[in-house]
Parts: C-alpha cells; structure tokens; sequence
C-alpha cells in the first residue's frame, strides 16, 4: 500500500498533508510514504525530516503519486494533477465539493475514489477528524493578531503618569469555532469584547469567554441552526433587525471580526458600505468568510482596502498564514480520518460503505458522484 504526498500547487497554499509524526504512524501501519521533493518547507519539515521518519522523498508529483493507492492533500487538486492519478486510487484532501463543479467531475471521469474533508460529519466520533474545526481555531485566533498588528493603538486599558488609555473594543460576528477563538483571544489581549450569533444557543459560549452576547430580541430562533450546528439562512424579518443591531453596534467599535457563513451558499454580507462610513477612522474589519464572498461588501479576496478611513482585512488561505501549526494539525486529522479506512491487523485498505462517516464524506466512488448534495450543485 502506497500513500503519496505531493507539493501544494494552489497560490498561498503553504501547508502540508503529512507530518513527521503521521508518516511513522503510516508506516507502522504498513504502508510505504512517498513524499514529492520540498512538499513540507513552507510548513517548517525539511527532506531529511522526512526521510529520518521513514518517508521516501522522490523528484515529482507523478513519482508521488502516479502509482499511489492513496493520496493526501490539503486542497483540491489541480487539472493537471489529477492525469497523474491511478484509476481506483482514493484521494483525502479538502474538495471546496460545493463550489468547483468541474474538478469534482473530472476525478470522476478519472475513476478515483474521493473523500471531502468539509463533509465529515460533527458528531462526537468524528471530532479527531474535523478539519474545519482544527483550521477554523487557528483563523479565529491569527484573525486578531492580524488586526492587532495593523490597529494604531493598544488592546488593553492602560494607566499611566501621562494618562489612562482606554481598551479596545472588538465585535465578533458569528460565534463558531473561529469566532469563540477570537473572542477568547482578544479578551486575552485585554479588549472589551462583544458577539453576535443567529444561533441563541452561543449565548452561554460567549458569555462564558468574558463577552456580551447581542441577539436580536423578540426572534424565533428555531430556524436558526440545522442538524450539523451550523447557522441556517434566516428570514428576511430576521435579517432587517439583524442589520439595524449590527449598524448601531459598530459605530462604537475598534474591530470587527467577521465569520458568518452558511454551507453551500455565499457568505452572508452582514456590513453595508453605509456601516463601514459610520465607523470610527482608523479601526479595523478582518473579514474571514471572504473566500466564500465576504461578510463585508468591501472586502476583496487576498488584499487588505482602505474605505472612509477604515481597514479591511480579506486575507485568503488564512490557514497558511500560520502553516506549521495548521499542518500538524490537519495531519493529525488525516491521520484519524484513514483509520476508518486502513485495517491495522492486516494494514490493507478496509472501507466500510455503512459507516456514517464513510457516506457522508465520499463523493466520489466507481466514477459517479455520490453525495446527494454535491449532485445538486452539479446539475
């Protein structure tokens, strides 16, 4: 049994699949780890690290992987990557399975078994194997220091013989696992900390992390969240009053971290051009949902724009702006994650089609497309 691991192609893609500790782990469970040249530099692994773990570092993508069984990656991959693929070989690696119709039917027309990493189910058994999570921790805590380092002022009060300097004041939008990770990491740069959720069942979440929790008042909130936890589209009556609390809140504050989105569709714009002009010049938006359309209307994918005196942040990828960290992280994901898949008694690939898992993440199988909702989208 093969696993290959090649380069990440992707612009500003600079995590890893594999780590050193995954790599013995893969091949205490018989398999033989083909690693492409430099793949983990970017995410702080050298050649020889590998190589000291067991792993055999070759030229190519196509020595990687041409002739693998099973191969992991970060991102989707590319057109070309994809020619190099065996038929049957199976693929783990996040799929964006919702927005990238043509690469999902190309895999198919390939024959290679594939497994979206966005689609493992949040139950309790999958939790070692959440990618989202694990990378959404990250985003969520590195979405602060990025807005530390461009606000021109403190975080925490300060007193002083010149003076006292107020704290900061930070707005989180959409409190899921990136946005309680920035709640709790402004609170511990000492800022004054406020969040909003359309799911009233974060209220105790926030509020345990030392912030305010704003909701809209006089609300239903059964459509709020759907079976997986994440928050649902809400009604237009939701969104009105969501936009007039949203407009008197932000005039007040330093910075605003933004999170909201909703599976398969865009980001929710959740901060008008008319909000952005009422904020105080100087403060600062980090919009994290901006690979999915942004929750700021003047957030641009990968830049950082200036607006009416204001700051906002659309870094992309944000995950690679913290890459050693993410990557050991994921791997450790991928790892949990082939442990449904590889038998340990007779270390060969072992899949079972029942367990839920297995459904909920496979897209791909015989060359169809198999996931009910990546079909939908691919219509």
């Amino acid at each position: 049994m093969k696993i290959g691991i090649v380069k990440e192609r992707r612009d500003g893609e600079k995590r890893v699949a594999v780590s050193t500790e995954t790599v013995r782990k893969y091949i205490n469970l018989g398999a033989n780890v083909a690693i492409e040249c430099d793949a983990g530099l970017s995410a702080g692994i050298t050649n020889e690290a590998y190589t000291i773990a067991g792993a055999n570092i070759v030229n190519n993508a196509r020595e990687a992987i041409g002739d693998a069984d099973i191969v992991l990656k970060v991102r989707k991959p590319t057109f070309e990557e994809i020619t190099l693929f065996k038929h049957g070989a199976l693929l783990i690696s996040l799929m964006e399975p919702y927005k990238d119709k043509d690469i999902i039917n190309t895999l198919a027309k390939q024959g290679v078994r594939t497994f979206a990493l966005e689609l493992v189910p949040r139950i309790t058994r999958a939790q070692s194997m959440d990618v989202l999570s694990s990378q959404s921790n990250l985003v969520g805590y590195k979405s602060v220091l990025d807005a530390a380092n461009l606000f021109g002022r403190s975080f925490p009060m300060m007193t002083t013989a010149a003076g006292t300097i107020p704290p900061a004041r930070v707005l989180v939008i959409g409190a899921g696992v990136a946005g309680l990770q920035a709640i709790a990491t402004a609170r511990r740069l000492g800022a004054i900390v406020s969040a909003m959720d359309v799911r009233v069942d974060t209220k105790e979440q926030i509020e345990s992390l030392g912030a305010t929790f704003l909701g809209v008042k006089s609300m239903d909130y059964k459509q709020s969240k759907i079976d997986d936890g994440y928050a649902n589209e809400m009604s237009d009556e939701y969104k009105n009053k969501q936009f007039a609390l949203i407009g008197e809140t932000i005039v007040n504050q330093d910075i605003v971290i933004t999170t909201a989105l909703i599976p398969g569709k865009s980001a929710p714009v959740l901060i008008t051009e008319s909000m952005v002009k009422s904020m105080k010049p100087g403060s600062i938006i980090v919009d994290i949902a901006v690979e999915q359309g942004g929750n700021c209307r003047l957030s641009k994918i990968g830049a950082v724009v200036k607006a009416y005196g204001i700051t906002i942040v659309g870094y992309n990828d944000a995950p690679s702006r913290i890459a050693i960290d993410a990557s050991a992280l994921y791997a450790r994901n991928l790892l949990n994650f082939l442990t449904l898949i590889i038998d340990k008694d007779s270390q060969n690939i072992n899949i079972n089609e029942n367990d839920e898992i297995i459904k909920s993440s496979s897209i791909i199988n015989n060359g169809m497309i198999t996931n009910e909702l990546v079909l939908s989208i691919n219509e």
